[in-house]
Parts: structure tokens; C-alpha cells; sequence
């Protein structure tokens, strides 16, 4: 009966949620993208990253247009193959009520409940997608000794991108967690959770400022 019961909500909601996806519209502290470790598992992982002091950004060039080096590679590919760029598929995962645009995979409309801010944006044009771990910092902290094509996959990586405010990332821009950290307290356990995932994937180094502040925000996180 219990059952039945769920299946009914189920189909009156029109869908169900997606285990492990970010929750769109859902609390701020809980919208994190799949892949993204607990708490616990990022405080060990912060434990385990290397210190060392951050790299030179001699020889970055994040643009990409004629004659540029664009060392990260085009921005937003077609990792899986899909027909649906990167910055297409975040706009769908994050965003509430998202409307693509007849017969393609771009989001064209939709609402986004800011995870750095908690602010509610409509339009599209007021939307960017933020590398948590910035580009530039991958740079310094290890990307720089990459191949072009660990890198591209790198700053494609859906883990390490969340759609935001654009104001409020134009504001963030390649700041590390000791020199910026969302407006909205809220958000401090889920950033932290991300930024900690995504550098120890690749490997990536962190200052013993950056460590301090990324452990002081991890501590009281459940």
C-alpha cells in the first residue's frame, strides 16, 4: 500500500529526482553536482593534497580566438558525444523550469536559485558558469604540466562547474577559498566539498593558506 502510495506522488509530481544530481531550486547547502564528495570524505582528502607554493602563470592563455594558445582547450565541448555542449547540460541541471531552444540542446530560458548568493535570477543572460576551481588556479597548482588534452577535460569536468550569478562570479573571478567564498554562508560546506573533490581528482596542489581556509570551513560540516 505504502508503495502504491509513492508511486502515485510520483506520477502526479510528473518526475522523480534523480539519485546523486544537484537539486535545482532545492537548498542552497545541498546543491552540490553528482560526483561531489560528503564532508568526511572531503576533510580526508584535503588531508592528503600537497602544499606547495602556487606556480607561475607564465605561458596561460585561457583564449581561445585566432592565434590565441587557449591552453585549456574551446570552452564547453561535447565531452560525451550528446550533441549537448558543457555549458548547455549545466544550464539544464541547475536551473528550474529550464526551456531549450526548438529542436537544439541550448538552454534558451529558465530561473536559477544562486547558490552563492541565494538569490532568484531569470534570463539566461544573467547567468555564467563558474569553474569552482578556477582555470588560472589549476594552472598554478599543476595544470601547466599537463597535456592539452588532460587539461580540456579538466575545465569540461561537469563536477567542477556550477551555473551562478554572472555578477557574483565576475566578482569571484580566479580567487582561491582564502581570498573568496560565497556570499552566502549557506553555500561554504558545498563549495568547500567541491573545490576539495575537483583538486584532489587532478592531483592539484593547494598554498597552506588555501589549505587552512578550505579546513576551517570543512570542520563543522556534516
Amino acid at each position: 500500500m505504502r508503495a502504491l502510495a509513492v508511486l502515485i506522488a510520483v506520477l502526479l509530481s510528473g518526475c522523480a529526482a534523480v539519485p546523486g544530481a544537484t537539486t535545482a531550486g532545492g537548498g542552497a547547502a545541498e546543491r552540490v553536482p553528482p560526483g561531489t564528495p560528503d564532508a568526511a570524505s572531503a576533510r580526508a582528502r584535503l588531508g592528503q593534497l600537497v602544499v606547495a607554493e602556487p606556480g607561475r602563470l607564465d605561458g596561460y592563455v585561457r583564449d581561445c580566438d585566432e592565434g590565441a594558445a587557449c591552453v585549456f582547450g574551446q570552452p564547453w565541448a561535447d565531452v560525451d558525444g550528446d550533441g549537448c555542449d558543457q555549458r548547455s547540460q549545466v544550464l539544464a541541471r541547475d536551473l528550474v523550469d529550464a526551456v531549450r531552444k526548438e529542436g537544439r540542446c541550448a538552454v534558451k530560458d529558465g530561473t536559477l536559485h544562486d547558490p552563492y548568493t541565494g538569490a532568484t535570477v531569470t534570463g539566461v543572460s544573467k547567468i555564467q558558469i563558474d569553474h569552482v576551481v578556477p582555470l588560472a588556479e589549476m594552472w598554478r597548482s599543476g595544470a601547466a604540466g599537463w597535456a592539452p588534452e588532460r587539461r580540456a577535460a579538466a575545465a569540461n569536468d561537469l563536477r567542477n562547474l556550477l551555473a551562478v550569478q554572472g555578477k557574483t562570479n565576475q566578482a569571484k573571478g580566479d580567487k582561491t577559498p582564502d581570498e573568496w567564498m560565497p556570499p552566502d554562508p549557506a553555500y561554504a560546506c558545498a563549495y568547500a566539498r567541491i573545490y576539495v573533490g575537483v583538486k584532489a581528482e587532478y592531483g592539484l596542489t593547494v598554498t597552506a593558506a588555501e589549505r587552512a581556509a578550505l579546513d576551517r570551513t570543512l570542520t563543522p560540516c556534516q
